[in-house]
């Protein structure tokens, strides 16, 4: 018994009980200000929470920002095209038709005069558009405009009109608008920022809604603050604010700019959606926590660790961190006045860091010499490569027999391919890599362009997927590619019951391993064609060895079809926001990474 009393004795007079006895008292400053701490932390929480609302509502828009952006920068860019056929309402009307047919984005597509009639439209018929919403608008204030409709004039559906002015020189003619009808706007509001208590409404400047989630149209009064219009909500600019509705409910508004100066968005959200509630709770576990934190001393524990330990470990992970996300200008400082366990690490990490900057100094020294050097090297062959086309194309100019210029002219065709080749390789961010897709393209218009002819009408389709190659692959991809459209050009006839000729070319991903390149024109009467020399067909199986496939060729009465699969070896970039870097320890459980 004497022996236990003893070693009770004993443990009193250790170092931990004593800090503990002596410090339990001195915690309770430092629990009070845990506790003025902790409210104010807690106001500031409830404030970033109604902050945030405006990121959810700008984020439940932003579907409906892509899509009316979109449709501002079509109905500009449709301008142009109208100009151009203004003279023929048919050629004009069948266009806009053609546009608006191809994608499943708009519904609707036209021209309207200042008068208000439009000859130019994706219904094809002449319209008298005056006394409709969107027109009455363009004249009342004659500028860029969004304008909901409930019925349009010629999709006879919900849409919302955006339009563009058009003026030649400083004259307005009028207005280019496509129609996007509102269930597609509609769609795009993300159910997964907000609950079924959530409203949002997206409206104009002048406060027309251009769509709301369902039932909010009709019971407008309860998604909007008392005594407030959609108009007047404009003025508060990106922010949040807490009011009650028209019909007594306490709710979180938040206002957000989808179009600057066009189309804001309106969320209205429930206190407890919202997350601003319940921190009344959190105040009251603050007082609970910093009364027992007091009462049984578990902070001096804390302290006296953090002061020995837990401040060294932060400052070597604070370092650590630094360099892990790339600040490196100067190998962090050694921690000296820590335990020695604690400073022998901080010193090793120390060492380290010096040598590894010292190694990827040299080695991104060397990175980036070859690189430039290989990217001159590129520039060089292509400036080469332009300048012989060039001088092919001055010694065709000065020669008169048609035969011979043809031929200079299909070489300095090639020569340009392979300009454009390298231009491409030279500009690319990977150097270990093309974007054929891009390449292709690209020489594809600059052939159509080259060989237009006003007085013959040609249609070229392309439908090519993006495709990621090996310089090796791309170029024979590429110069092949460039065989068969001028083949398809020279030899593209008019077939039997159509207007035009017409070449397609196509490149589709088969699998993960294999592509195809297709490339068809049509057939019509080759009696007027002259007999080439064969050297395209020869070229065109050189690059198909080189790229382990075998060109096969379909015909029939309309058509002649060049087909290749060929085996690819796609190179994977890895996007920045893909590698992730860790920058907190496994070690504990719950640990976030």
């Amino acid at each position: 018994m004497l022996g236990g009393l003893g070693e009770s004795l004993q443990f009193a007079k250790g170092l931990g009980f004593r800090l503990a006895a002596l410090l339990s008292v001195a915690i309770l400053p430092i629990g009070l200000m845990s506790l003025i701490q902790t409210m104010y932390l807690s106001g500031e929480a409830e404030r970033s929470a109604e902050t945030a609302i405006v990121g959810r509502t700008g984020a439940a828009a932003a579907g409906e920002r892509a899509l009316l952006q979109g449709a501002l920068g079509t109905a500009d860019a449709l301008g142009p095209a109208v100009l151009r056929e203004l003279n023929n309402p048919q050629a004009c009307s069948q266009m806009l038709k053609s546009f608006v047919e191809r994608g499943a984005t708009y519904v609707y597509a036209g021209f309207v005069q200042l008068n208000g009639v439009s000859t130019c439209n994706s219904g094809e018929d002449a319209r008298d558009l005056t006394g409709y919403a969107a027109y009455e608008h363009f004249i009342a204030n004659p500028t860029t405009m969004v304008v909901p409709m409930r019925q349009g004039a010629v999709s006879r559906r919900s849409v919302v009109v955006v339009a563009q002015p058009l003026y030649r020189d400083r004259e307005l003619l009028g207005y280019v608008a496509v129609s996007l009808s509102q269930e597609l706007l509609k769609s795009t509001h993300s159910p997964i920022y907000g609950g079924d208590s959530a409203r949002t409404v997206t409206f104009n400047a002048d406060g027309d809604i251009l769509t709301a989630d369902d039932g909010v149209v009709e019971e407008i009064s309860g998604a909007l603050p008392r005594n407030e219009t959609l108009r007047s909500l404009i003025s508060r600019g990106e922010t949040t604010f807490a009011d009650i509705t028209a019909s007594g409910e306490q709710r979180v508004f938040a206002v957000v700019s989808v179009v600057p100066g066009l189309v804001y968005a309106l969320g209205s959200y429930s206190p407890s959606e919202a997350g601003v509630q319940g921190y009344s709770v959190t105040k009251l576990s603050a007082v609970l926590f910093a009364v027992a934190l007091w009462a049984v001393s578990l902070g001096v524990a804390y302290y006296a660790v953090y002061r020995l330990v837990l401040r060294h470990v932060r400052e070597l992970r604070s370092q650590m961190r630094r360099f892990a996300v790339g600040d490196r200008a100067a190998p962090p400082r050694i921690i000296e006045d820590a335990p020695t366990e604690i400073a022998d690490m901080s010193r090793t990490f120390h060492n380290m860091v010096r040598i590894l900057n010292r190694d990827e100094a040299a080695l991104e020294a060397a990175i980036d010499e070859k690189t430039v050097l290989l990217k001159e090297v590129h520039h060089r062959v292509k400036n080469n490569l332009q300048l012989i086309a060039s001088i092919i194309s001055m010694q065709g100019r000065v020669i008169e027999h048609e035969d011979a210029k043809r031929v200079l002219r299909s070489v300095q065709d090639r020569v340009a391919s392979l300009a454009s080749i390298y231009k491409n390789l030279y500009q690319a961010e990977h150097l270990e890599s093309v974007d054929a897709d891009r390449l292709i393209s690209e020489i594809i218009n600059q052939m159509t362009r080259a060989s237009g002819d006003a007085e013959t009408s040609l249609q070229v389709d392309t439908d090519i997927e993006p495709l990621i190659l090996q310089p090796d692959q791309a170029v024979p991809l590429t110069l092949l590619t460039n065989e068969a459209f001028t083949n398809a050009l020279k030899y593209a006839g008019i077939p039997p019951g159509h207007d035009t000729a017409w070449v397609r070319v196509r490149l589709k991903r088969v699998d993960a391993d294999h592509a195809r390149l297709e490339v068809t024109n049509s057939m019509g009467d080759q009696r007027m064609v002259s007999e080439g020399t064969g050297l395209g067909s020869q070229l065109i199986e050189a690059f198909a060895m080189q790229l382990e496939g075998e060109a096969k060729i379909e015909q029939d009465e309309t058509e002649y079809t060049l087909s290749l699969l060929f085996h690819t070896e796609e190179i994977r970039r890895l996007p920045l926001e893909d590698r992730t870097v860790v920058l907190t320890s496994a070690a504990r459980n719950g640990a976030q990474h």
